[in-house]
């Protein structure tokens, strides 16, 4: 479902954090591991200590603020900035209105961007922004 399979660079494929639907979230989340909302999220989402993290934003998920991630599953809507050091999953669902910059993408049928794709040949650009954000 996540698209890589190599060694250090997978997904994390277990979530540790779960914010539930009907559940709003007013500030930053700092995450390690696996977060997959499917409430709302009013502020910045990352990957504690730059670490490589899997965010997963389910279809009724709503998150407004900027994602700093390695792994990005988006099925919801986001208005804000994506940034994804490793990999960007973008599924039917999936609304963004902001710039997107990846390293590696998949975009379904029905996901809608408005805003830049920023593509960077090596995830290493990705992830020395992403650690400039924190």
């Amino acid at each position: 479902m996540f698209g890589t399979n190599k060694k250090g660079n997978a997904p994390q494929n277990s979530i540790d954090s779960l914010i539930g639907s009907g559940t709003r979230v007013e500030g930053n989340v700092v995450f390690s591991g696996g977060l997959r909302v499917d409430g709302e999220v009013r502020g910045n989402i990352t990957s504690a200590d730059g670490q490589d993290g899997t965010v997963v934003i389910s279809e009724k998920a709503s998150v407004e603020g900027a994602i700093s991630v390695g792994h990005v599953v988006i099925n919801g809507t986001v208005i804000g900035p994506v940034f994804a050091g490793v990999s960007l999953e973008l599924l039917p669902a999936a609304r963004v209105t902001g710039d997107v910059e990846y390293h590696q993408i998949e975009i379904q049928q029905g996901a809608v961007i408005q805003g830049r794709l920023v593509h960077h040949v090596s995830a290493k650009t990705v992830e020395l922004k992403l650690a400039s954000n924190s």
